[in-house]
């Protein structure tokens, strides 16, 4: 397990080069921070869970617990911040849909997580209650990243995304990274050790993740195909009706005194038309 540990450490710091260098932090910010999180906290993550475990070391125990949960919780906040972004990247050949759609996401996320805390039992006060509330959070933001994967599969091609975009590929690890949580980890109990082999399973299915990241990163993203749809087809004119939402347009001011004038004008000229014409017909009898 601690090898495992070292290896998932590595694979973080990797991931944040790659994700530097390839420069995808332009398209995905929130990301990149969550990359770094990850790879900054780990190593005192480890520390701290080391030293908290030896006989002497029972004063770290609430220095661990604090970084832990902190850690945590920013992590799902970034999570929040980074379905947005994937949503958005995904979309971003409707700008239409896009706009109305992140409003929608928005507050779908804000009922899942309201729903979610509305419905904790709250069995724990004071510092126990911390785990709870983190899980809980974590809980409804995984419940988001399953959608947002089941959204991309079933638009991929109506959107003409690749398998190989990067957008698909976060939204790829993230989801299997939930099933993860909602199948292995109500299958450890919690005083399951470290060295159960459900942990192991657990802790491989992370590392197959970040290794799929890790290719996804390194690998060239594939060019994105232009979105071309004919002019009667539903999504242009939902993406129309959408972009019109929210514009008043443009406002034009009507002068009565403007009016009087051009029919005054117009008057002047049909009269003159009519006094040629007679003056035309006389002169031929």
């Amino acid at each position: 397990m601690s090898v495992m540990n070292v290896a998932e450490f590595a694979l973080w710091a990797t991931l944040g080069f790659l994700f530097w260098k390839r420069k995808f932090y332009r398209r995905f910010p929130s990301m990149a921070a969550y990359l770094a999180l990850h790879a900054a906290s780990m190593p005192m993550l480890l520390a701290g869970f080391y030293l908290q475990g030896q006989p002497w070391g029972r004063d770290y125990y609430f220095v661990y617990f604090f970084t832990y949960w902190a850690v945590y919780i920013a992590s799902a906040v970034l999570l929040l911040l980074v379905s947005v972004e994937v949503f958005r990247s995904a979309l971003s050949a409707l700008p239409g849909l896009m706009k109305i759609g992140i409003v929608i996401f928005r507050w779908a996320i804000l009922v899942s997580v309201v729903l979610t805390f509305s419905s904790m039992p709250f069995t724990h006060r004071g510092l126990a209650a911390v785990p709870d509330i983190a899980v809980g959070f974590m809980r409804s933001i995984s419940v988001v990243e399953l959608c947002l994967l089941a959204f991309l599969c079933l638009s991929m091609n109506a959107l003409r995304l690749s398998i190989r975009d990067v957008a698909f590929g976060i939204a790829l690890g993230f989801g299997i990274m939930s099933s993860n949580d909602f199948v292995l980890a109500a299958m450890i109990g919690k005083t399951s050790p470290m060295t159960s082999f459900m942990q192991f399973v657990y802790e491989g299915i992370i590392l197959g993740t970040l290794g799929l990241w890790v290719v996804y990163y390194a690998l060239p993203e594939p060019v994105r195909k232009p979105l071309t749809v004919p002019a009667n087809s539903t999504i242009y004119r939902w993406n129309e009706i959408a972009s019109a939402l929210g514009h008043t347009g443009t406002q034009i001011a009507v002068s009565q005194q403007a009016n009087s004038f051009f029919l005054t004008d117009v008057e002047k000229v049909v009269e003159k038309v009519l006094t040629r014409n007679l003056k035309g017909r006389e002169s031929e009898s």
